[in-house]
């Protein structure tokens, strides 16, 4: 018995080592950072109809990986592959198109999330783990909006929104609101943005030789990544507009050839219309060079080109309902800013004649009635006009010559009085000069005769006020001789007052203690016995019978009891 229990315990031992050796043998597997593991089910119920993705139990794929780690699973039964994650940086978005979920209405391309089609909301910046079977993820730039600039926003699906009026919620079309600058995650297969400049922009026409388009300069930050985004975002922005005027010249030109049969000319367009020639447009630096001209026929029949800057500005709370009712900035400029300055330079200029424009007062004239019409009439379409100023003038050589002549005549004649009236004013101001300068010798020598009357005045009085100085220290020095005087008499009678007071006080001070003994010689003798030091010892010696009694008696030392005391001590 003993003997098959060890047998089966050897035989379950050899199976633990070997289910271990098969599970971290050949079923373990390991998944690094920023990977994932997506795995297939070979074995268990089949996928619905239009299923992509397996559940736990089904056989197919998973719908959701396995994620950083070790995992254990049969090779047999389940097929591995490990890829890498998605990571989004800063700056960019992922866009997420859904394999998997509920049916789209008809119609409709963005999803919510648990639906099949493109999600609605973004990824932003970050590391996903999503299955490569059921999501595709797209990684695009978000948007960065520039300093100087508006988004102009317009909303790629649901339903079309009524011609002439923003688009609301679920409709397609532009938005009234705008983005500010800034960094936006914004999804551009929902969301179109174009961004117009909201500053100052010129359009320059040069006469015969074309014109350009000026638009706002690039403000650079400190952030070197926002700057990539905005000069890739204004490069996107650039390009849209170089095809729309690259088609606009095609069409153009294929409908000037198929009208005419003949190639457009631009040198001998007289018709005051901008045209588009067959050649493309590119930006530099914010500008763009374009072939427009401004051409009308004056008063008096002659042809005239003018060279003109125009400079307007969007609002930015208008700048949504400009582009929905016009388009991109080449758009406004070709649909009304251009004809507005062709048609009202012709309807203006026709009222002048060829000389006007060569002389400046009725250039000046004309400037000032076009920007006025500008103002009035941009004014209008939300388009604020500022300048439309007037370079240069390209009149016909066959008046322009006469005219010039004239007005160098004119000015040659000018310009002899004018040196005429120069050369007398040089007179005069050298008579001038002159006279400054005698005037000016006139006034030094006055100026050294003043000096030397305050030099003079101030030594006279300096010496005034030595005098003075010298007669008021005697002054002073004679009343402080007499105060010391006075000083002295006064302390002399205070002292001798002083001593007499005191001495008296003494005198009368005896005459008072000497009252009191009512005798002199008892005041006398009282001082005398006052100052003896109490420690003095008087010894008597005994010299014999009446000698030294009789003696102390006439002293009158007997009267004070002192003879009487040693007489009795004696009996």
């Amino acid at each position: 018995m003993k003997k098959i229990i060890g047998i089966i315990l050897g035989v379950a031992a050899v199976l633990g080592a070997l289910e271990i050796m098969w599970l971290w043998g050949f079923c373990r597997f390991y998944v690094g950072p920023n990977q994932m593991a997506i795995i297939t089910a070979k074995n268990g119920e089949a996928l619905e109809p239009g299923q992509i993705l397996a559940r736990k139990g089904q056989k197919g794929i998973w719908e959701e990986p396995l994620g950083e780690g070790r995992h254990f699973l049969n090779p047999i039964f389940y097929d591995r592959q490990v890829r890498p994650v998605t990571i989004i940086p800063p700056g960019r978005v992922g866009i997420v198109t859904s394999k998997v979920g509920q049916e789209l209405p008809e119609g409709e391309f963005i999803a919510e999330r648990g639906q099949k089609g493109i999600w609605q909301s973004v990824l932003g910046p970050g590391k996903y783990r999503m299955n490569p079977y059921g999501y595709n993820i797209e990684v695009v730039d978000a948007i960065s909006i520039p300093i100087g600039y508006a988004g102009v926003i317009t909303s790629l699906s649901g339903a079309q929104a009524p011609s002439g009026q923003f688009a609301g919620d679920h409709q397609k079309g532009v938005r009234k609101d705008v983005l500010q600058p800034g960094l936006y995650y914004v999804n551009p297969k929902e969301y179109k943005v174009d961004v117009l400049e909201i500053g100052i922009n010129q359009v320059s026409l040069l006469g015969q030789s074309g014109s350009k388009v000026v638009t706002k300069a690039r403000q650079l930050g400190k952030n070197e990544a926002l700057n990539l985004l905005q000069a890739n975002v204004l490069e996107q922005q650039e390009a849209k507009r170089v095809d729309y005027y690259n088609q606009k010249s095609q069409s153009r030109a294929s409908s000037w050839g198929n009208n005419s049969g003949q190639q457009m000319d631009v040198s001998s367009n007289n018709r005051g219309q901008s045209l588009f020639p067959q050649q493309s447009v590119q930006f530099n630096q914010g500008e763009l060079t374009l072939q427009e001209l401004v051409s009308f026929p004056s008063r008096d029949g002659f042809n005239i080109s003018l060279d003109m800057t125009v400079e307007f500005e969007f609002n930015p709370a208008d700048i949504a309902g400009i582009y929905r009712r016009y388009g991109d900035l080449p758009a406004v400029i070709d649909k009304i800013i251009m004809p507005q300055i062709t048609s009202i330079s012709r309807n203006k200029g026709s009222e002048y004649r060829a000389k006007d424009f060569i002389v400046g007062e009725g250039r000046e004239k004309f400037q000032n009635d076009l920007t006025s019409s500008l103002e009035q009439t941009l004014g209008s379409k939300n388009i604020k006009v500022y300048n439309a100023l007037i370079r240069h003038v390209e009149v016909p050589d066959d008046i322009r010559a006469p005219i010039q002549q004239a007005s160098i005549a004119v000015e040659q004649d000018l310009t002899n009085k004018e040196r005429q009236i120069t050369a007398a004013k040089e007179a005069e101001l050298n008579t001038q000069l002159a006279l400054i300068q005698q005037f000016g010798e006139k006034v030094q020598q006055e100026t050294e005769k003043i000096k030397a009357e305050i030099r003079a005045d101030l030594e006279k009085q300096v010496a005034q006020i030595h005098a003075q100085t010298l007669k008021k220290v005697a002054e002073i020095q004679k009343q402080t001789a007499a105060i010391n005087a006075n000083k002295v008499r006064v302390l002399g009678q205070a002292r001798a007052t002083a001593l007499e007071k005191v001495e008296g006080e003494q005198a009368k001070g005896l005459q008072l203690k000497t009252a009191a003994f009512g005798d002199p010689m008892a005041y006398a003798r009282w001082r005398f016995a006052d100052t003896l030091n109490p420690q003095m010892k008087i010894n008597i010696i005994h010299a014999g019978e009446g000698t030294l009694w009789t003696d102390l008696e006439k002293t009158g030392f007997a009267e004070l009891g002192g003879a009487k005391q040693l007489k009795g001590q004696r009996q």
